[in-house]
């Protein structure tokens, strides 16, 4: 799995001009789902979002969770994180995930999150064309893959 994850001051996911989701002061997260992703990477992954001390605490240093600060957060499918751009200038799709498992696993993803968070997840309707706008506070965006834990 790999995740893009800005931290934000809002966001918003609009699908045919229809707000589905919308938060304030909390995170924004991508989700890339490959085949080779499993229980073991929802769970490293959502306790580490969840956890991820990027809000800054009393002295202005980031030293807070989302979950720390109260925060809110919104997943969205994006396959296009698994993007291959060795050959050419068109990139490969290959290493996402179909929606038949891709789906199953967005689903187990959010629900771990709720889980570890301790409140419901927005989210974006997989496989739907989203419109997604944020407004990046400080701007903070961190790439974590599951694959590559040192990354």
């Amino acid at each position: 799995m790999r995740v893009v994850i800005q931290k934000v001051s809002e966001a918003k996911v609009t699908v045919d001009g229809k707000a589905v989701s919308s938060v304030g002061k909390g995170l924004l997260v991508l989700l890339g789902i490959e085949d080779a992703d499993n229980e073991e990477d929802i769970e490293w992954l959502t306790k580490k979002i969840v956890q991820l001390r990027i809000f800054n605490d009393e002295n202005g240093v980031m030293n807070r969770s989302v979950q720390e600060v109260g925060g809110d957060v919104i997943v969205v499918s994006q396959f296009t994180l698994h993007a291959n751009t060795k050959k050419g200038n068109r990139p490969s799709y290959i290493r996402a995930s179909k929606p038949d498992f891709a789906i199953p696993m967005y689903e187990k993803f959010i629900a771990e999150t709720e889980a570890v968070l301790g409140k419901k997840v927005g989210t974006g309707i997989f496989g739907a064309m989203m419109d997604v706008s944020l407004v990046n506070d400080g701007p903070v965006t961190i790439i974590i893959d599951s694959k590559q834990k040192d990354f």
